[in-house]
Protein backbone atom coordinates (compact mmCIF):
# COMPACT_ATOMS: atom_id res chain seq x y z
CA UNK A 1 0.00 0.00 0.00
CA UNK A 2 1.31 3.46 -1.07
CA UNK A 3 1.47 5.76 2.58
CA UNK A 4 -0.24 8.86 3.08
CA UNK A 5 0.78 11.78 4.41
CA UNK A 6 -0.48 14.60 4.52
CA UNK A 7 0.33 18.13 4.34
CA UNK A 8 -0.39 20.41 7.38
CA UNK A 9 0.67 23.61 6.07
CA UNK A 10 -2.97 25.04 5.68
CA UNK A 11 -4.05 24.00 8.94
CA UNK A 12 -0.85 26.37 9.88
CA UNK A 13 -2.47 29.21 7.40
CA UNK A 14 -5.82 29.26 8.98
CA UNK A 15 -4.50 29.02 12.58
CA UNK A 16 -2.18 32.32 11.31
CA UNK A 17 -5.15 33.83 9.81
CA UNK A 18 -6.19 35.22 13.40
CA UNK A 19 -3.02 34.67 15.89
CA UNK A 20 -3.10 32.34 19.18
CA UNK A 21 -3.62 28.86 18.49
CA UNK A 22 -6.89 28.06 16.95
CA UNK A 23 -6.70 25.45 15.38
CA UNK A 24 -3.82 23.58 17.41
CA UNK A 25 -1.48 22.48 14.79
CA UNK A 26 0.50 19.82 16.84
CA UNK A 27 -3.01 18.32 17.94
CA UNK A 28 -3.98 18.22 14.77
CA UNK A 29 -0.84 16.38 13.40
CA UNK A 30 -1.55 13.80 16.54
CA UNK A 31 -4.69 13.44 15.44
CA UNK A 32 -4.20 13.19 11.20
CA UNK A 33 -1.78 10.35 13.07
CA UNK A 34 -4.54 8.35 15.27
CA UNK A 35 -6.89 8.70 12.10
CA UNK A 36 -4.83 6.85 10.21
CA UNK A 37 -2.22 9.17 8.14
CA UNK A 38 1.33 7.46 7.65
CA UNK A 39 3.41 10.67 7.82
CA UNK A 40 3.35 14.34 8.28
CA UNK A 41 4.55 16.82 6.14
CA UNK A 42 5.71 20.48 6.22
CA UNK A 43 6.72 23.32 3.65
CA UNK A 44 7.94 26.11 5.70
CA UNK A 45 8.45 28.81 3.36
CA UNK A 46 10.77 32.52 4.22
CA UNK A 47 7.87 34.42 5.07
CA UNK A 48 6.09 31.74 7.08
CA UNK A 49 2.93 32.81 6.01
CA UNK A 50 1.53 28.70 7.05
CA UNK A 51 4.30 26.87 9.19
CA UNK A 52 6.68 28.59 11.04
CA UNK A 53 9.99 27.40 12.10
CA UNK A 54 9.05 27.30 15.03
CA UNK A 55 6.59 24.78 14.93
CA UNK A 56 9.00 22.35 13.63
CA UNK A 57 10.43 21.23 17.03
CA UNK A 58 7.12 20.95 18.30
CA UNK A 59 5.97 18.70 15.70
CA UNK A 60 9.13 16.38 15.57
CA UNK A 61 8.85 15.57 19.56
CA UNK A 62 5.47 14.55 18.61
CA UNK A 63 4.88 12.97 15.35
CA UNK A 64 5.32 8.88 15.65
CA UNK A 65 5.01 8.40 11.85
CA UNK A 66 7.33 9.85 9.12
CA UNK A 67 7.82 13.52 9.35
CA UNK A 68 8.67 14.93 6.41
CA UNK A 69 10.24 18.48 6.10
CA UNK A 70 10.08 20.04 2.53
CA UNK A 71 11.56 23.05 0.73
CA UNK A 72 14.19 25.03 -1.23
CA UNK A 73 17.57 24.26 0.80
CA UNK A 74 18.47 27.84 1.63
CA UNK A 75 20.99 27.80 4.81
CA UNK A 76 17.86 28.55 7.11
CA UNK A 77 15.80 25.38 5.77
CA UNK A 78 19.26 23.16 5.93
CA UNK A 79 19.55 24.33 9.60
CA UNK A 80 16.06 23.50 10.79
CA UNK A 81 16.29 19.90 8.97
CA UNK A 82 19.78 18.76 10.72
CA UNK A 83 18.57 20.63 14.01
CA UNK A 84 15.37 18.50 13.87
CA UNK A 85 16.70 15.34 12.43
CA UNK A 86 13.31 14.22 10.20
CA UNK A 87 12.50 11.03 8.32
CA UNK A 88 12.88 12.43 5.34
CA UNK A 89 13.82 15.88 3.67
CA UNK A 90 12.07 16.69 0.23
CA UNK A 91 13.94 19.56 -1.69
CA UNK A 92 11.90 21.60 -4.35
CA UNK A 93 13.12 24.67 -6.30
CA UNK A 94 11.29 27.23 -5.14
CA UNK A 95 11.79 30.68 -5.23
CA UNK A 96 11.36 32.92 -1.96
CA UNK A 97 8.26 34.46 -2.83
CA UNK A 98 6.56 31.26 -4.83
CA UNK A 99 3.08 30.74 -3.68
CA UNK A 100 3.23 27.30 -4.17
CA UNK A 101 5.56 24.52 -6.12
CA UNK A 102 5.11 24.17 -9.88
CA UNK A 103 7.82 22.51 -11.16
CA UNK A 104 10.58 19.95 -10.57
CA UNK A 105 14.53 20.53 -10.29
CA UNK A 106 16.98 20.23 -13.28
CA UNK A 107 18.99 18.06 -11.47
CA UNK A 108 21.20 18.23 -14.29
CA UNK A 109 22.05 21.71 -14.39
CA UNK A 110 22.08 21.84 -10.48
CA UNK A 111 24.02 18.88 -10.11
CA UNK A 112 27.41 20.38 -7.82
CA UNK A 113 24.67 22.26 -5.56
CA UNK A 114 22.25 19.12 -5.33
CA UNK A 115 25.39 16.97 -4.85
CA UNK A 116 26.49 18.78 -1.70
CA UNK A 117 23.20 19.44 -0.45
CA UNK A 118 22.27 16.16 -0.13
CA UNK A 119 25.82 14.90 1.22
CA UNK A 120 25.56 17.13 3.90
CA UNK A 121 21.69 15.83 4.74
CA UNK A 122 22.80 12.13 4.14
CA UNK A 123 25.88 12.93 7.34
CA UNK A 124 23.19 13.49 9.74
CA UNK A 125 20.67 9.69 8.17
CA UNK A 126 18.16 11.93 6.55
CA UNK A 127 16.97 10.48 3.35
CA UNK A 128 16.25 12.66 0.54
CA UNK A 129 13.93 13.36 -1.93
CA UNK A 130 14.07 15.69 -4.73
CA UNK A 131 10.95 17.06 -6.63
CA UNK A 132 11.19 16.26 -9.96
CA UNK A 133 9.20 16.41 -13.62
CA UNK A 134 8.35 13.34 -15.11
CA UNK A 135 11.58 13.10 -17.23
CA UNK A 136 14.02 10.30 -17.39
CA UNK A 137 17.17 12.78 -17.85
CA UNK A 138 16.36 14.25 -14.73
CA UNK A 139 15.65 11.13 -13.03
CA UNK A 140 18.73 9.50 -13.63
CA UNK A 141 20.38 13.42 -12.73
CA UNK A 142 18.48 12.59 -9.48
CA UNK A 143 20.47 9.28 -8.85
CA UNK A 144 23.86 11.13 -9.71
CA UNK A 145 23.46 13.45 -7.71
CA UNK A 146 22.96 10.73 -4.41
CA UNK A 147 19.35 10.97 -3.93
CA UNK A 148 17.47 8.39 -2.19
CA UNK A 149 14.23 9.11 -3.44
CA UNK A 150 12.28 11.32 -5.92
CA UNK A 151 8.74 13.00 -5.56
CA UNK A 152 6.65 13.80 -8.94
CA UNK A 153 5.32 17.33 -9.26
CA UNK A 154 1.92 15.68 -10.48
CA UNK A 155 0.30 19.22 -11.11
CA UNK A 156 0.44 18.57 -15.05
CA UNK A 157 -1.11 15.14 -14.53
CA UNK A 158 -4.07 16.68 -12.59
CA UNK A 159 -4.66 19.37 -15.07
CA UNK A 160 -4.76 17.14 -17.56
CA UNK A 161 -6.42 14.16 -15.63
CA UNK A 162 -10.55 15.46 -16.68
CA UNK A 163 -9.73 15.49 -20.14
CA UNK A 164 -8.03 12.48 -21.05
CA UNK A 165 -6.49 10.24 -17.92
CA UNK A 166 -5.11 7.87 -20.04
CA UNK A 167 -2.87 10.82 -22.09
CA UNK A 168 -2.10 12.89 -18.41
CA UNK A 169 -0.52 9.41 -16.91
CA UNK A 170 1.41 8.11 -19.42
CA UNK A 171 4.31 10.05 -18.99
CA UNK A 172 4.49 9.40 -15.45
CA UNK A 173 3.88 5.52 -16.02
CA UNK A 174 7.14 5.74 -18.30
CA UNK A 175 9.54 7.45 -15.55
CA UNK A 176 8.10 5.44 -12.92
CA UNK A 177 9.86 2.36 -14.93
CA UNK A 178 12.84 4.66 -15.14
CA UNK A 179 12.83 5.51 -11.58
CA UNK A 180 12.13 1.57 -10.39
CA UNK A 181 15.26 0.72 -12.53
CA UNK A 182 17.44 3.34 -11.31
CA UNK A 183 16.59 2.28 -7.69
CA UNK A 184 14.89 5.35 -6.94
CA UNK A 185 12.10 5.41 -3.94
CA UNK A 186 8.78 7.58 -5.71
CA UNK A 187 7.06 10.04 -3.84
CA UNK A 188 4.23 12.34 -5.53
CA UNK A 189 2.29 15.14 -4.71
CA UNK A 190 0.81 18.26 -5.93
CA UNK A 191 -3.24 18.27 -7.07
CA UNK A 192 -3.71 15.11 -6.34
CA UNK A 193 -7.23 14.50 -4.73
CA UNK A 194 -10.00 11.78 -4.54
CA UNK A 195 -10.79 12.21 -7.83
CA UNK A 196 -7.46 11.42 -9.19
CA UNK A 197 -5.30 9.95 -7.13
CA UNK A 198 -6.65 6.09 -7.75
CA UNK A 199 -5.76 6.21 -11.03
CA UNK A 200 -2.48 7.78 -10.41
CA UNK A 201 -1.53 5.38 -8.05
CA UNK A 202 -2.63 2.13 -10.34
CA UNK A 203 -0.33 3.78 -13.11
CA UNK A 204 2.50 4.51 -11.17
CA UNK A 205 4.51 1.67 -10.77
CA UNK A 206 6.31 1.34 -7.15
CA UNK A 207 4.74 4.55 -5.60
CA UNK A 208 5.38 4.49 -2.00
CA UNK A 209 4.07 7.84 -0.67
CA UNK A 210 2.21 10.75 -1.67
CA UNK A 211 2.04 14.14 -0.45
CA UNK A 212 -1.27 15.67 0.32
CA UNK A 213 -2.61 19.15 1.98
CA UNK A 214 -4.99 21.84 0.25
CA UNK A 215 -7.10 19.24 -1.49
CA UNK A 216 -7.33 16.81 1.54
CA UNK A 217 -7.80 19.63 4.02
CA UNK A 218 -10.57 21.08 1.83
CA UNK A 219 -12.55 18.16 2.01
CA UNK A 220 -12.10 17.61 5.24
CA UNK A 221 -14.22 20.82 5.34
CA UNK A 222 -17.01 19.08 4.04
CA UNK A 223 -16.39 15.40 5.52
CA UNK A 224 -14.18 15.91 8.73
CA UNK A 225 -10.69 15.43 8.53
CA UNK A 226 -10.82 11.83 10.13
CA UNK A 227 -13.45 10.58 7.40
CA UNK A 228 -11.68 12.45 4.67
CA UNK A 229 -8.22 10.94 5.36
CA UNK A 230 -10.00 7.61 5.95
CA UNK A 231 -11.62 8.37 1.96
CA UNK A 232 -7.07 9.20 0.75
CA UNK A 233 -6.81 5.75 2.44
CA UNK A 234 -9.48 3.46 0.34
CA UNK A 235 -7.95 5.57 -2.61
CA UNK A 236 -4.38 4.39 -2.17
CA UNK A 237 -5.33 0.79 -0.55
CA UNK A 238 -4.51 -2.03 -2.86
CA UNK A 239 -7.67 -4.04 -2.39
CA UNK A 240 -11.06 -2.96 -4.52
Amino acid sequence: MTNLSVNINKIALLRNARGGNLPDLVQAAIDCESFGAQGITVHPRPDQRHIRYDDVPALKAVVTTEFNIEGYPDEALLKLVIDNQPHQCTLVPDAPDQLTSDNGWDTLKHKLFLTETISRLHTHNIRVSLFVNPEPDMLEGAKAVGADRIEFYTGPFAHDFQDDPVKAVQDYTAAAKVANSLQLGINAGHDLNLKNLKFFKEHCPGLLEVSIGHALISDALYYGLSNTIKMYLRQLSDTP
